[in-house]
């Protein structure tokens, strides 16, 4: 290298710009990207190719100033772009199934470096945008070239009650109008409620399982969502990165037996130590008197939690402990019961609905999560429970025909896992959508670890006062 006549300032530039370079290039383990040292050198030392050539006019004249706005916008959107990689990204909570802990309208950096940042399995994408731009209603991805996952060296591992930020499990088909409940929770309803209405559907039919049963209806409820474009949109698929961004506590790792027992979360076999801020919800009676708003703003209970229940001016309210023990201090207030729901016989309440697994939200399990080279028996009682990690998740091809388990068109009477899986829950127990319902989460869908509020606004009062100022900079806490 010839530094003979290089100014001091731009050697110094170089170096620190190569040493970050060959950092990042073994940190992502692709040493082809090592070709790249040249142009550093050549950018900051020989600048024999004039990059900067598309902004010049004339020598000894300034760019227009729509050039230099280009420039910066370009160079700002290739910045956050590595950044939301690498680095951190900024989620906003939209529901209430972390409250009190985390808060409707916190806006969290989120630590991409926490268990290590998975390279995008998308890489052409639009920064900002997770999966859709909002005013043309158009994917802002390509689905062309995709990557398989990777996930470079981060300072941790996910640890039990860490609050986690994932991809949606189960939002890899959306109905683009109807997202919520989730694609195949709907199908399987509108299937099932289809055949209800009309029992012609399954007249003469007879299925060696319940697996095959699921899947005939699914496939009407699937025609019906893709003949009702106009209820339910277009029905579009996304790849893992690029489905939407979950918040909530991982309760239960790899090889962890998980259970709710009477709304206490049992791991192994112990009990769980809960959240400070855990809540359930109560049937709230009072001796009839309306509860004024004040009382719920006391109490931090937004407008879309609060729900009467019963005969009588009766509420139904999520509550932590410290909440139920100061309103039952309350004259007004006669009785404050939790709202337990036992399994009904049906299995249909909770993952993996089936008769075989007679659970509730507050009575569920016990149930092993899956760990990476874990081998576990396939049966057609059991089948439910992994299905979706055997075909959608592992990718590979999953049937059952009169009641015998098919793996890539062998017989399959036991499966290995490729990956680990996790059990995430909201501390808002019941105003939670979370594992109880859609199932496990896997490695591969871990983003992040949230680790500061640094904005909250309250979307029940108006500007400014539903700025939380005393949330601005707070740390997030994990217990």
């Amino acid at each position: 290298m010839d530094f003979k006549g290089i100014p001091t300032s731009r050697k110094v530039r170089f170096f620190i710009a190569l040493i970050a370079f060959v950092l990042t290039v073994i940190w992502i383990g692709n040493y082809w990207l090592l070709l790249g040292v040249p142009v550093i050198f050549d950018i900051y030392i020989s600048r024999i190719v004039p990059w900067g050539a598309w902004k010049q006019k004339k020598e000894g004249q300034r760019p227009p100033a729509w050039v230099e706005w280009v420039d910066a916008l370009v160079f700002a959107l290739v910045a956050v772009y590595i950044i939301n990689i690498f680095l951190f990204q900024n989620y906003k909570i939209p529901t209430s199934s972390l409250e009190k802990t985390l808060l409707v309208g916190d806006h969290l950096f989120v630590s991409k470096v926490s268990y290590g940042p998975r390279m995008p399995i998308t890489p052409i994408a639009f920064p900002l945008v997770q999966n859709t731009f909002p005013i043309t209603n158009s994917k802002s991805y390509t689905d062309w070239p995709t990557w398989d996952y990777k996930r470079l060296k981060g300072f941790g591992k996910v640890e039990r009650n860490q609050i986690v930020v994932f991809n949606f499990p189960t939002g890899d088909t959306v109905p683009f109008y109807r997202p919520n409940p989730d694609y195949y929770i709907t199908i399987k309803e509108l299937g099932q409620y289809a055949a209800m209405r009309n029992p012609s559907l399954i007249e003469g039919k007879t299925f060696a399982s319940e697996y095959e049963e699921r899947q005939f209806f699914n496939e009407i409820g699937r025609r019906l969502v893709q003949s009702n474009s106009q209820e339910y949109g277009d029905v579009r698929y996304r790849p893992v990165d690029k489905r939407d961004n979950y918040v909530k506590r991982c309760i239960a790792l790899p090889g962890d037996v998980f259970e709710i027992r009477h709304n206490q979360v049992y791991i192994n076999g112990q009990p769980a130590e809960n959240p400070e801020n855990l809540q359930h919800n109560y049937l709230v009676v009072t001796d009839g008197t309306i509860l004024p708003k004040q009382f719920f703003d006391r109490l931090g209970i937004s407008e879309d939690d609060r729900r009467e229940g019963g005969t009588g001016p009766n509420y139904v309210l999520p509550l932590t402990k410290a909440m139920v023990e100061t309103i039952k201090s309350y004259d007004i207030i006669k009785a404050v019961e939790v709202d337990e729901r036992k399994p009904n016989g049906s299995g249909s309440e909770v993952f993996p609905y089936s008769k075989y697994f007679n659970w509730s939200r507050d009575n569920y399990g016990p149930l092993r999560i899956p760990a990476k080279g874990e081998t576990v028996d396939l049966t057609i009682e059991n089948i439910l429970l992994y299905e979706r990690i055997i075909s959608a998740y592992e990718g590979n091809k999953l049937e059952v025909k009169n009641g015998t388990i098919y793996i890539n068109g062998e017989v399959a009477n036991s499966y290995t896992f490729k990956m680990d899986y996790y059990f995430m829950l909201g501390d808002n127990r019941h105003k939670s959508a979370d594992s109880r319902y859609w199932g496990f989460v896997p490695e591969d869908h871990i983003i992040g670890r949230p680790i500061l509020v640094w904005l909250s606004v309250d979307k029940d009062k108006g500007f400014p006062g539903g700025i939380r100022w005393n949330r601005f900079f707070k740390w997030v806490k994990n217990d």
